[in-house]
This record gives C-alpha cells, sequence and structure tokens, in this order.
C-alpha cells in the first residue's frame, strides 16, 4: 500500500540515524541536538530492483552442434570479449576450407578469362575473329568476376559460422544462469538457444511503484532514497529517470513505474529483484539544521525550544522553515550541535503550566 509520509531522511546516514538524545535531571526530561539533515515531503512506494535496458543478456548459439566446452559457471564475472563455450566446429571449419578452395579456383578461372578475352581483342584488332567472338571473350571474363564475389561471400559466410563456434560475452558481468552443458546438442533456429544470461550487476535500478494517487507529484530528477531488506534501515541513494506511461494493476490498485537510477555502493551488493522500500522527496530542504517535530513549542503563534541556561531551564525563541511530521527545520535561533530540552518540563509562564 503506498502511502504519503514526511520524514527527515538523515544525509549520509542510516534512516534511524536521527537526534542523539541523553538523559537529563528529571527522569521525564530528555535532550536532543541541533544536527542538519534533509528535511521534506516524500511519497512513500515498495519497489523491486532491476537490470537497466542492455545490463542483462542472454548469450545464445547462431550454429547447431555439440558443447565441446563451457568455459564459465554461474557466478563467474566475465569481461566483454570473453570466451564462454565452444561448439564442435569440425564440420564448420571444412565448409571454410571447402569455401576458399572455391574461391582459388573462381580466381584462377577469372585471371584466364580475362587473358582470353585480351588476346582474343589483339586477334579482332588484326581480323583474325570476329566481332561476336570477341563478345563471347568479354563476357566469359564478366561471369568469372561475378563468380569470383560469389565465391568471396560464400568464404565471408563460412568464416563467421565458424566464428559462431566460439561463444563470447557481448558484455562485461556476472553469469546468472547457465542453461546448457558440455556434451548436449544445440539446434539452431530464428530463436538462438541460450547459454548463459549474463547481468552487469553495476547497472541496476529500482522500479517504484508509486500510487495514482501520488504519482502527479513525481517529476524527473527528483532525488529517492530506498531501503531493501537484508541490509535493514541502511539508505541507499538515487535519483528518478523515468514514468512508465502505462499503469500496472495490481488487486485493483494503480500503480504507475516510477524508475529509479542508482549507483552500485561499494561496500554492498545489490541484486536484481530485491524488494525495495522507496522514498522520493518531493520537496526537500537539503542539509539544513533542524529538530525532531516534538522539540518545538509553540506559543501565541511563535516557535520556541526549552534550553538550559547557567543551570536553569530556559526559552529560546527560533524561526522555522520547512516542516514535516518527524522534523522541522531551523532558521534561525538556534546553531549546529545546540542542546534543547524535550519531554514534560514544568516552566513558568509557559501555557499549560
Amino acid at each position: 500500500m503506498l502511502v504519503i509520509a514526511g520524514v527527515a531522511i538523515a544525509a549520509g546516514l542510516g534512516a534511524h540515524a536521527w537526534w542523539p538524545r541523553t538523559a537529563a535531571a528529571d527522569a521525564t526530561v530528555e535532550t536532543v541536538h541541533v544536527s542538519r539533515r534533509d528535511v521534506g515531503t516524500v511519497v512513500k512506494a515498495t519497489g523491486v530492483i532491476k537490470p537497466r535496458v542492455g545490463a542483462e543478456v542472454r548469450v545464445g548459439s547462431r550454429t547447431s552442434g555439440v558443447v565441446n566446452r563451457l568455459h564459465v559457471r554461474v557466478g563467474d564475472a566475465v569481461k566483454p570479449g570473453e570466451l564462454l563455450a565452444e561448439i564442435d566446429d569440425r564440420d564448420l571449419a571444412a565448409r571454410r576450407e571447402q569455401s576458399a578452395a572455391e574461391l582459388q579456383r573462381a580466381l584462377a578461372e577469372l585471371r584466364f578469362a580475362e587473358s582470353e578475352w585480351q588476346r582474343r581483342r589483339e586477334l579482332g584488332r588484326s581480323g583474325v575473329i570476329t566481332a561476336s567472338e570477341l563478345d563471347l571473350a568479354e563476357r566469359a571474363a564478366v561471369v568469372a568476376a561475378q563468380q569470383v564475389a560469389v565465391a568471396r561471400a560464400n568464404l565471408t559466410y563460412a568464416t563467421t559460422q565458424l566464428d559462431y563456434a566460439r561463444i563470447t560475452a557481448p558484455i562485461g558481468g556476472v553469469v546468472a544462469s547457465v542453461a546448457t552443458q558440455e556434451g548436449e546438442t544445440v539446434a539452431a533456429s530464428f530463436s538462438a538457444p541460450t547459454f548463459v544470461t549474463l547481468i552487469d550487476l553495476t547497472r541496476l535500478e529500482v522500479w517504484a511503484y508509486v500510487d495514482e494517487t501520488d504519482i502527479g507529484r513525481i517529476e524527473l530528477g527528483q532525488p529517492a532514497r530506498f531501503t531493501v531488506d537484508t541490509y535493514g534501515e541502511e539508505e541507499f541513494e538515487g535519483v528518478v529517470t523515468a514514468i512508465y506511461p502505462k499503469a500496472e494493476i495490481r488487486d485493483n490498485v494503480v500503480n504507475y513505474i516510477t524508475v529509479v537510477r542508482f549507483e552500485q555502493p561499494r561496500d554492498r551488493v545489490l541484486r536484481p529483484e530485491m524488494t525495495t522500500t522507496v522514498r522520493i522527496a518531493i520537496e526537500l530542504h537539503a542539509a539544513v539544521p533542524s529538530l525532531p517535530a516534538g522539540a518545538v513549542r509553540s506559543e501565541n503563534g511563535r516557535a520556541y525550544v526549552l534550553v538550559r541556561e547557567g543551570g536553569a531551564v530556559a526559552r529560546r525563541w527560533i524561526s522555522v522553515g520547512a516542516r514535516d511530521p518527524a522534523a522541522w527545520e531551523i532558521t534561525s535561533g538556534l546553531r549546529d550541535g545546540d542542546e534543547v530540552l524535550v519531554g514534560d518540563i514544568p516552566l513558568k509562564g509557559e501555557p499549560g503550566s
């Protein structure tokens, strides 16, 4: 279920790295410190990690034969162009040799035809042969040249087919699955049989399923944070790069896929199909001095906090900026690190005291 929630997004910290609290003299009194946080309204959604376009490739065979060697296993890291598998290429090698021999024969026939044409041209100048005989010699030379072109094309095709027997990685990544084993026979058809599936784990993104009531607030370029179950409350940063125009309807709930692009963290491994909880910042004041919302009090429409001054509890008037249910931005009256009292603190002159 997708909801809109206001949160204080910790800059560079986990979702629960909030304001540190210490016990004060009174058991019901605690203290918090002004610290810099991202304060703003967010749209919350569930999602899943997916490979980007081109980051998941199913590598198949474009030729038929027996698999002689399979050089990779699931989990292996491969580089672009690395050899993955080899198919028995004896028939293909023989066809290439045959095509090469046919090219040599065609070249020899072309040389003979051109020589014969040249000889008849000289005889034609002397009037020894007729014009029709000269035309026949010229046509034979043209046909021989065409045969050479056909033989070259056949050799190129045979060479390409032979190269197909060596299956290489089109991208760098990790072997996600292996569908064929050594000794099996593969038959190439319109749909090439899959040997291995490669995934580039450095090119992933989150598909966040945003409710139709929230999608109007989402814009490209908005910052986002997300968590995955395996790493608890640790947050990862991303940015909205796409909003799918077609709706996804699940259990009569209309959602729109919102793509959040992120970079793979150095000390963590995020994998495809991991479930995510995503928070997309709609209105964000980044890295501003802030306090928990419960630490800010008000009187006659003016905001203030309680602080210790000279061993006594005193009221300090402040100005606030962006606010949400979790945190308020402090624009004046306090500095980073200032200690503020929270809890049930009697104070003469305070409303309700």
